[in-house]
């Protein structure tokens, strides 16, 4: 079989924005006169990791390249990577090298019923993320904090497609463009994994077209492994409440993932939180989890929610 393409073009995009971003100055060159790059040259990266500058451009170029480990790890010194850009660029160049595997079937992705119940029983908000930041389940004082997704069209219960989109969710999202390139970094860690899923292809393109701001952020080949933060929210009733999140892999390989919000106990945070617990009580009673109705298809048309 033949080399999977799609993860060579990745890794030659990879390589780019990544290039992009270097000043000559960060790796001891001289800037030299009417350059005409904002970035490295290609010349200049290939110097720097040891390699022929046509070998180089045919890895940007998503040509037929097989880089060793050891070419790999001395280009992620000269692109000055973090651990995270190191392990996505290994990632996408082992995928490359790999033949094209035959087309698998993708399964829906559920909630266990056990963890509708779990979201029932806490008291804080929580949401089940898809692989593609599909929202899958929420409870309530996540409703109340993030807004209703069921005020959402469901193609439009996507992390990124709310936040993209929907004008409440940007004005509760103070940090917006910093929540973005997150979310975004955790599409592009799934996306290398199966970058021809039906489901990242329909969301990336969409936002591609709807949206400049994705456009712009998505070009800068960020990647996030991140599994715990904190996260500014501004509710229209509580005003702004400082959260901390963390990640929690539910079964499956690659499978969906809860994210739970809480806040230092005693802080004013946390009294926030517990007076949304209280409005939300007031309204409708005691919490309960909310879900899709029914599996996504595999193939993917949409069943996305609020930036969370």
């Amino acid at each position: 079989m033949a080399p999977d393409h799609s993860f060579a073009r990745e890794l030659g995009d990879f390589l780019r924005a990544r290039r992009g971003l270097l000043r000559p100055e960060d790796v001891g060159l001289e800037p030299g006169p009417r350059r005409k790059v904002t970035g490295l040259r290609r010349e200049e990266i290939a110097l720097l990791a040891g390699l022929s500058t046509d070998y180089y451009q045919r890895m940007e170029q998503g040509r037929e390249v097989r880089p060793s480990d050891n070419v790999l790890d001395d280009l992620a010194t000269a692109l000055n990577l973090d651990d995270d850009e190191r392990r996505h660029l290994f990632a996408l160049a082992q995928a490359a090298r790999r033949p094209q595997r035959v087309r698998r079937r993708r399964a829906p992705e559920r909630v266990p019923k056990g963890t509708q119940q779990l979201l029932a029983s806490m008291n804080t908000p929580a949401v089940v993320l898809g692989r593609h930041l599909d929202l899958l389940a929420w409870n309530t004082l996540a409703e109340e904090l993030f807004g209703d997704p069921n005020q959402q069209p469901p193609e439009h219960r996507n992390m990124l497609t709310s936040l993209f989109h929907d004008p409440e969710t940007r004005m509760r999202c103070p940090d917006w463009e910093a929540t973005a390139l997150q979310y975004i970094g955790m599409l592009r860690t799934s996306v290398v994994t199966d970058p021809t899923h039906p489901r990242a292809s329909t969301l990336i393109g969409e936002l591609s077209i709807r949206s400049a701001d994705f456009r712009r952020l998505w070009a800068r080949h960020e990647v996030r492994e991140t599994v715990q933060g904190t996260k500014l929210f501004r509710h229209p009733q509580v005003g702004e409440i400082t959260v901390e999140w963390g990640s929690y892999p539910l079964p499956g390989s690659p499978g969906p993932v809860m994210f739970v919000y809480t806040a230092e106990p005693g802080s004013p945070d946390a009294e926030r939180l517990q007076l949304l617990a209280s409005l939300r009580a007031a309204r409708t009673g005691p919490h309960r989890p909310r879900q899709e109705e029914g599996a996504r298809p595999a193939e993917g048309v949409s069943r996305p929610g609020p930036a969370a």
